[in-house]
């Protein structure tokens, strides 16, 4: 689409292809939402979005991506990935920015579907990201946070590299929950063999990189 390039950017690893979603791939992101992504009993989103119904959950995943699509702009963007395995949609990757041709530094977030869990997809999606905001987009630092009883996000994230960036306390629930933060500098950053990033070049001037394009 000539004037919305995203729609052409995705990143493949030797198991995964990241890719700014088409309406079919969000139709089907809802469905891995709706199927659940995590037990009932605990929560590792700071907005429980998942304590909705099936079918609720299901449009606001959509609609969420919409919001993100409808407020991208140089000065702070999000920008969320379906991640696709053996032609299915498994989750999202996603990261976000606020006056990055500045600070040079996102945060990421991201989900997989319940049934997908336990295969390393995490791991993997993660070092895409990472590979297309370092290698891609110029980063210098990424940051991400977890709740202290969220095991599977630390552990993706000490896979990684990132080093410890503090604890920030909120409500979860109606409790009191503390979130670990991390931070992960690109002089740390090891890259993961067989990652290729696609259709990228056209979508700088929307991250605010216009210049970055003209230098290469």
């Amino acid at each position: 689409m000539r004037n919305w390039p995203l729609f052409e950017l995705s990143v493949t690893t030797p198991r995964l292809e990241l890719r700014y979603p088409s309406l079919a791939d969000l139709d089907e992101l809802g469905e891995r939402a709706a199927e659940g992504v995590h037990d009932e009993e605990t929560m590792p989103f700071l907005f429980p979005w998942t304590d909705a119904g099936p079918a609720e959950r299901a449009r606001s995943t959509v609609q969420y991506h919409f919001r993100q699509w409808a407020e991208f702009a140089p000065a702070a963007w999000s920008i969320d990935l379906v991640a696709v395995h053996e032609g299915r949609i498994v989750g999202t990757q996603g990261f976000s920015a606020a006056d990055f041709p500045v600070l040079r530094e996102v945060r990421s977030g991201s989900w997989v579907g319940r049934r997908f869990q336990g295969r390393g997809i995490g791991t993997e999606m993660r070092a895409a990201m990472l590979h297309l905001a370092f290698a891609g987009l110029g980063a210098e630092y990424a940051t991400t946070e977890a709740f202290v009883d969220n095991p599977a996000s630390l552990a993706v994230t000490a896979k990684l590299g990132y080093r410890d960036d503090g604890v920030t306390r909120h409500v979860r629930r109606g409790e009191p929950a503390v979130m670990r933060r991390f931070r992960l500098a690109r002089t740390d950053w090891k890259p993961l063999d067989g990652v290729r990033i696609h259709g990228l070049e056209p979508c700088l001037p929307l991250f605010g990189l216009e210049e970055q394009r003209q230098a290469e």
